[in-house]
């Protein structure tokens, strides 16, 4: 059954890219097209799009591919969705359903004693060069692809021939600005590519932010760090910090997500402070536009030889929220912010100072389902397709992941009849669905049919009772008694109350769909505008 489009998907890939670069193409509008439930969730699905979960290095068909610790996605200009398979040191291409190997040598030309890929650093033809750990990934307006090659501290270009150069860094781990290969970085997570060419680096154990121009030259935008601790006895060593304020004296704190948006401005993921942080480049000016963490004495954020700020978990006003170690972002057309919130293990939205949940919670899995039913185990970047769904690079489940915003059946509209419907099917009902109470009621046996259920009536102690059951898994209900029994083999016997009452009209028995649904596993929404009830498995 066809879906209805979302509307607010205003530009394909190569467009975004031209007028804004690198991974934060335009997206859709999550917020303004997307259903919700009663309480303002976003209704989505999640499914697996690649990868069996296993930690290998297979090509082939996307579900039967495997992957180790992917970092990054993107989206070029076909479609396809490039990954940067970091713990296997190759790029990776998802394209019609099959998993190829981008650049980097297709099969592992040199193994460490426990039998795992080792990177390397060697410019040249996209399948004889070598990376080393890479992680965040870019496209510029002319289709080239650049590299965050964190283990070579090495940013890299696939060019648009399949060339493979090196454009900072030279393998060695540094902090020092210059041209080319004269620059050095330390582990480089992310990179952004802006309409003008320029690139900008996360500079991850650097604690900074870098800038490389069209002519090759790094300087860094941001204050280095002075903070030290120890990290064990006899060793000291520079930690990341946290300052807003002027460019140029603002600081961070292992920075590894970066977005550009729509005014060629830059947001970074902050992932040692737990925060989202602005930087205006116009202005020079850096400043917190999500998360929080406590203090830990007077005003400081970090306890005595402590990396990070703590991280927590919490939804709403944006400079309240909490972070666990937030990596990959996106910007949406509507002016949103995608963020892979990796030990949170979920997909954030920030919009309108408020901070939401798109999908997972944070505890780790690996379940397909809907929103907080799926879960996900280290996400560690996100992008939005033309398409409109969100990809995912679920690292440590070694896998990508798809989140779909769910959408009505188009057939759907606001004709004063109660509707039922089953994932994106309409169910046909031989008598009308009807509101008693407050409560979508529905005839049982199209209900029951519909997701393998037999139905069963037997008389009980003068009264008629509804037994509906597959495998062994019975859910009974008496007619003009309200409450619903839930038997299930080796399990006891568990009761569940309701106000409404199952009911015989026109020789059809009503049932509350709700009720039912959700004893049977299912998740239930109501979207009264349409007068629908929405069933998806979680």
């Amino acid at each position: 059954m066809p879906m209805k489009p979302l509307k607010h998907i205003l530009f394909s890939g190569v467009i975004a890219a031209t007028l804004i670069g690198g991974t934060s193409a335009l997206a859709a509008g999550l917020d303004a097209d997307g259903l919700k439930s009663g309480t303002g969730q976003i209704l989505s699905d999640v499914s697996t799009l690649a990868g069996i979960g296993e930690f290998e290095d297979t090509d082939g068909a996307a579900l039967q591919a495997a992957f180790r610790s992917p970092g990054s996605v993107l989206q070029l200009a076909d479609g396809s969705i490039l990954i940067a398979d970091t713990r296997n040191h190759v790029i990776r291409k998802l394209k019609d359903g099959q998993v190829t190997t981008f650049a980097g040598p297709a099969l592992a030309v040199v193994k460490n004693a426990q039998g795992f890929p080792t990177g390397g650093l060697l410019d040249g033809k996209a399948s004889e060069a070598f990376f080393n750990e890479p992680m965040g990934l870019a496209l510029d307006a002319k289709g080239n692809v650049y590299v965050a090659d964190a283990g070579n501290h090495a940013i890299r270009k696939i060019d648009v021939n399949g060339i493979v150069s090196t454009v900072a860094g030279n393998g060695i781990p540094g902090n020092k600005d210059g041209n080319g290969s004269e620059a050095t970085f330390n582990h480089p997570s992310d990179i952004a590519a802006s309409a003008d060419g320029t690139l900008y680096v996360a500079d991850s154990l650097n604690h900074t932010i870098r800038k490389i121009a069209g002519d090759g030259r790094v300087t860094t935008l941001t204050a280095a760090t002075t903070r030290v601790i120890q990290v064990r006895p006899g060793e000291a060593s520079f930690a990341g910090e946290y300052h807003d304020g002027s460019l140029s004296t603002a600081t961070f704190n292992e920075p590894s997500g970066l977005a550009l948006d729509g005014k060629g401005n830059l947001y970074v993921s902050d992932t040692g402070n737990q925060r989202i942080r602005y930087i205006d480049l116009d202005a020079g000016k850096v400043s917190t536009v999500a998360g929080s963490t406590p203090t830990v004495s007077a005003s400081a954020i970090y306890g005595k030889n402590e990396l990070y700020a703590g991280g927590d978990y919490a939804d709403g006003e944006a400079l309240k929220a909490k972070f666990d170690f937030p990596k990959g972002l996106t910007v949406t057309s509507e002016g949103g912010l995608l963020i892979a919130d990796s030990l949170n293990h979920s997909v954030r939205y920030l919009l309108n100072g408020q901070v939401t949940t798109i999908a997972g919670t944070p505890q780790t899995g690996e379940a397909d389902g809907v929103e907080q039913s799926a879960a996900f185990y280290n996400s560690s970047d996100v992008l939005v397709s033309t398409q409109g769904n969100l990809v995912v690079a679920d690292a440590s489940n070694n896998k990508i992941r798809k989140i779909t915003p769910y959408q009505l059946p188009e057939t759907v509209s606001n004709d004063g009849q109660v509707k039922v419907v089953s994932g994106n099917k309409l169910i046909s009902f031989d008598a009308q669905p009807e509101i008693q109470d407050g409560r979508t009621m529905v005839p049982v046996r199209a209900i029951s049919e519909t997701f393998g259920y037999k139905v069963t009536y037997v008389e009980r102690a003068g009264k008629s009772v509804v037994q509906l059951s597959k495998g062994d898994l019975t859910v009974e209900l008496t007619i003009g008694e309200s409450g619903i029994t839930r038997m299930q083999a080796g399990l006891p016997d568990l009761k569940v109350e309701t106000d409404v009452a199952p009911y015989v009209k026109q020789d059809r028995t009503y049932v509350p769909v709700r009720f039912f649904a959700e004893q049977i596993g299912l998740d239930v929404q109501w979207q009264a505008e349409v007068q629908t009830a929405i069933l998806r498995v979680k």
